[in-house]
């Protein structure tokens, strides 16, 4: 099922101008390599100025080449549920703090704790090493005590990538997980359709040319192999889907690529389209009500999916 939802607040048309003024710039024209690289990671350095939610409570946790946060409302006690969040940044930029504000709401709205994770990007891993870092954090809220049947793994962009890969994963071991939640995912590497698509121009952010030279870089490869891409795996044995994208974005094309292969594989996905949004908008909190409208959605479908599911059984771990 695919809903499209109309643009509500003047705040999203803002947001919007400022990304095409400022933000495609910054993204078209800054280097992922060479000496002044390194300075992308000030925008995570910067984040951290930022106050943490109140009502929440956050749980430094340090994995074997990641490290992450525990989040959960003050108060609540801790059941077998839980959501594992993996950030976005195309696997080059972006960490706990920039996305500290959508996994606090994601924990307060559903009353559930989430481990954020910062696994290993581009300048210290591949792709396959992000993924391998992210199989392993969700092993860790394993041994933690939380059920896989009961685990909803959710991402943004390059984060998306990652709930796909490690769901994959967990399925060709027979591991049944909750659900995964991708935001604006970044699941095909190979950019020839995509760089053709309409919403090429119309993408407030993302130059979409770009996007063959960012997955050459992050995944060590100059031609690309299709089984590095989510969208080329057998699907058919994934969790129950959604899906959030903003009508306009390059990556577009890619929610609805997935949408597609999922339906034919015969696995449950909701896919939800906003009109007038940026990429990855849920990311932005309560800054928009759209945003906020996004988060409710990915709310009620973890509700959904582990709110009243009994504890099954306890599997092993979900080994690269």
């Amino acid at each position: 099922m695919i809903e499209v939802h109309q643009r509500d607040s003047l705040r999203s048309v803002v947001v919007g101008t400022a990304a095409k003024a400022v933000a495609r710039p910054f993204m078209r024209w800054f280097p992922v390599s060479g000496p002044i690289a390194p300075l992308r990671h000030s925008i995570d350095l910067g984040a951290r100025l930022a106050p943490r939610h109140r009502d929440t409570r956050h749980e430094t946790i340090s994995g074997e080449g990641w490290t992450g946060e525990l989040v959960a409302p003050r108060g609540a006690s801790s059941g077998p549920g839980a959501i594992v969040y993996f950030h976005g940044g195309a696997f080059v930029f972006c960490g706990l703090a920039t996305h500290r504000r959508i996994v606090e709401h994601l924990a307060l709205r559903t009353g559930l704790p989430v481990l954020s994770v910062a696994y290993r990007q581009h300048d210290k891993a591949l792709v396959d090493q992000s993924i391998a870092d992210c199989v392993d954090a969700t092993n860790w809220m394993v041994e933690r005590g939380f059920d896989p049947d009961q685990l909803v793994l959710a991402g943004d962009s390059a984060g998306g990538h990652l709930a796909f890969a490690v769901a994959l994963e967990a399925a060709g071991q027979g591991i049944a997980l909750a659900g995964v939640v991708g935001l604006s995912p970044w699941l095909e590497f190979d950019n020839t359709e995509r760089r053709n698509h309409e919403n090429a121009r119309r993408d407030h952010y993302i130059p979409s040319r770009r996007l063959d030279a960012i997955a050459r870089l992050v995944t060590g490869k100059p031609i690309h192999d299709p089984a590095m891409s989510p969208v080329n795996r057998d699907l058919a044995k994934l969790p129950p889907t959604m899906i959030i994208c903003a009508a306009d974005e390059i990556l577009r094309y890619d929610a609805e690529l997935m949408t597609q292969r999922l339906q034919r594989a015969g696995v449950s996905v909701t896919t939800h389209i906003w009109e007038g949004q940026v990429h990855a908008f849920p990311v932005l909190g309560d800054l928009l009500p759209e945003s906020s409208g996004a988060i409710d959605l990915v709310a009620d479908f973890v509700q959904q999916r582990i709110g009243s599911r009994p504890r099954l059984r306890a599997v092993a771990d979900l080994a690269v």
